[in-house]
């Protein structure tokens, strides 16, 4: 897959929010088998389009990349023969040492891109219309239905149905969920839910009136106030990075990412290994003891 055939396909994948990681080599040093703006993408399965090398730099990138989903942060990767990775290295570079023959030195960035929250803006009121228009400029991705996937709803129907659209938002366990109401009618469409049977921390989610305090304002000014109130909810919310699982080959000593690795062997200890690539894999089946040591007690 060539450079601009894994941008076209990063394009598609962020347009159904779909989590990957883009990966550009920005430096090289001969011998390498990759060229300045090689680029691959990462999923979060581990699979690999695009070209950033070969066995010596897929691993570790699929590794990184993997970490990079997990903590949202880029990072810079640094990949070369040991002692050599190091040399003029920035402080925040990830050095990775390859134990590979060629005595390249290659630098890839790896960025996380990751999908911008899914809005579901239900009704058709001038305070719908603004909210579904405004998120999508600041970076929301709006659909008009609830249903799976959906971050956070609000509901703007005033009165045509809003205890039912509440209802499935509050079942599909949506994060945020909020009504366009007065205090009052919030308190009938509240009293609705209960009568259907919703537990009360289930209807004590509903955030109406949905948005910030602004006072008596008109439909566009309480979409304002809706988005205002649901930028601070997504940057409030708490973030578990899931680090993922690595397991050290115990042939070249490389660190590889457990779920998405290729190459797999079991010892005579009965445990499973995973490797860098087929070489490794092909070394350690050709004599297991030489690299499994079992502890005895």
């Amino acid at each position: 897959m060539s450079p601009a055939a894994v941008l076209a396909r990063a394009g598609r994948l962020a347009a159904d929010g779909v989590p990957f990681v883009l990966a550009t080599v920005v430096s090289v040093r001969r011998p390498a088998s990759t060229r300045l703006g090689d680029r691959a993408l990462v999923t979060a399965d581990g699979e690999v389009a695009g070209w950033v090398g070969g066995a010596c730099s897929e691993p570790i990138v699929v590794r990184e990349a993997l970490r990079a989903l997990a903590d949202g942060e880029p990072r810079l990767v640094r990949i070369g023969p040991p002692g050599e990775a190091v040399e003029g290295a920035a402080p925040e570079t990830v050095i990775a040492e390859s134990s590979c023959a060629s005595e390249g030195v290659v630098e890839v960035l790896v960025e996380p891109q990751l999908p911008a929250p899914l809005l579901a803006v239900v009704g058709a009121s001038p305070a719908a219309e603004t909210l579904a228009r405004l998120a999508t400029e600041v970076g929301w991705r709006v659909t008009r239905e609830l249903g799976d996937g959906v971050d956070a709803a609000v509901v703007a129907t005033m009165g045509h149905g809003d205890d039912e659209a509440l209802a499935t938002a509050l079942e599909l366990g949506t994060g945020y969920v909020g009504l366009v109401a007065s205090s009052r009618r919030a308190s009938v469409v509240l009293d609705g839910l209960r009568a259907r049977g919703l537990d009360e921390d289930v209807v004590a989610r509903v955030r109406s009136p949905a948005g910030l305090d602004l006072g008596p304002s008109t439909q566009e000014e309480i979409a304002v106030a809706v988005l205002a109130e649901l930028v601070a909810w997504r940057h409030s919310r708490p973030v578990v990075p899931a680090t993922p699982a690595v397991s050290v080959d115990p042939v070249c000593g490389m660190e590889v990412a457990v779920g998405a690795a290729r190459e797999r062997a079991a010892g005579h200890d009965g445990r499973e290994y995973v490797f860098c690539g087929p070489g490794c894999r092909s070394r350690f089946e050709a004599d297991p003891a030489r690299y499994v040591r079992v502890e005895t007690s």
